[in-house]
């Protein structure tokens, strides 16, 4: 999607409008224990931020000595965390872009995030997504999903089932794990999935 596309989305005037004014209860500006344990045991590569925000589980990242590229399609979230990481003086690749056409994008990776964004695309857009980040995986590379389990928000249907996924990713990723939890009384999913090697 090129930046002039974004302007027919309505997703993206409503997540546009939502940093303007400051009403972004996903940025936590944590980063979740599951990825800081990951960190804490793997050898630093390269990784891969998908729906990035403002760049705090990037700058973790960073941190620990892992060479950084975060994507996000609002520009607000891409220039408030290129401002956070210089203040810290890491070098983060940092780029307004689709988590739906990563062809710009080089590996390989080692490691891939998702929290949040897979689960508010629609379908065939999660198809794109899971399309263009296998290619961009090393064999045995992790790749670390959260999402929404299907929920009532905001009277749409939100989310993606245990069952989308598998069938987005099986085709060229293993399951580690998959751990069923709640976020403010709702089901959410963490998933780890594996690179598969190439054929």
């Amino acid at each position: 999607m090129g930046r002039l596309s974004f302007l027919h989305d309505p997703q993206w005037w409503s997540f546009q409008f939502r940093y303007l004014r400051g009403r972004t209860p996903w940025d936590t500006r944590i980063t979740p224990p599951e990825v800081v344990a990951f960190l804490e045991t793997a050898a630093p590569g390269r990784a891969i931020d998908l729906g990035c925000g403002t760049g705090t589980n990037a700058i973790t990242m960073a941190r620990q000595g892992w060479r950084v590229t975060g994507i996000d399609f609002v520009a607000q979230a891409i220039w408030a965390a290129v401002r956070k990481a210089r203040k810290e003086k890491l070098a983060i690749d940092f780029r307004i872009g689709d988590v739906t056409k990563l062809g710009a994008i080089e590996g390989p990776f080692d490691y891939a995030l998702d929290i949040g964004c897979l689960h508010g695309l629609e379908t065939d857009r999660q198809r794109r997504y899971a399309n263009g980040l296998h290619p961009l995986l090393r064999p045995g590379a992790l790749f670390m999903l959260y999402a929404w389990l299907p929920r009532l928000w905001r009277g749409q249907r939100r989310g993606i089932s245990t069952e989308r996924v598998h069938a987005l990713f099986d085709h060229a990723f293993e399951t580690r794990q998959t751990i069923i939890g709640e976020e403010g009384g709702a089901a959410t999913a963490w998933y780890w999935l594996s690179r598969r090697p190439l054929l």
